[in-house]
């Protein structure tokens, strides 16, 4: 079993938005590791970072990405600094990995700078603009197609992802 599609990019990218409409158009299941990690902590990912720690966090993730990977065979979409586990990154290999490229004045607009993103509570806009700058090359690296997701409709977006890795 292997996802059809898995989702990587920024916070605000569209990875949620994004990954329901085209889990429905392809007729698969949505799934979110940062829901995995919320299910199996039984709290929010904020609350994590806060009272447990970014480690713990990561480890939460890398192990929900792994099972996800294993397990799910639909559209999946990855939290933002799933990327940054080498051995995330080893188990993506031969995946169709779409990199859900915005901008930062989008993800800044998308995301909020009152959200409860927890590596973006001081200083919202310069924090999100270091992340995406340093995960940028690891995202590319990744992809097996990027898709611009600035200014465009959600529809479009899908609509360029199925032309890119089928149906």
């Amino acid at each position: 079993m292997s996802p059809r599609v898995v989702l990587v990019g920024a916070p605000g990218a569209g990875k949620s938005t994004v990954g329901h409409l085209l889990a429905e158009r392809l007729g698969v299941a949505f799934r979110d590791t940062d829901a995995d990690v919320e299910l199996t902590a039984g709290k929010p990912v904020g609350d994590i970072f806060v009272e447990d720690g970014e480690e713990h966090f990561r480890e939460l993730e890398a192990r929900a990405v792994r099972l996800a990977l294993a397990e799910h065979d639909g559209v999946l979409s990855l939290g933002g600094g799933a990327v940054l586990a080498e051995a995330t990154r080893e188990l993506l290999a031969g995946h169709p990995v779409v990199y859900l490229e915005v901008g930062l004045a989008q993800a800044v607009q998308r995301v909020g700078l009152a959200s409860a993103r927890p590596l973006l509570v001081l200083n919202p806009r310069s924090q999100l603009k270091k992340l995406m700058e340093a995960r940028r090359p690891i995202y590319e690296g990744l992809a097996t197609l990027t898709v611009a997701t600035d200014e465009r409709d959600p529809e479009e977006v899908v609509n360029e992802i199925v032309k890119g890795v089928g149906s």
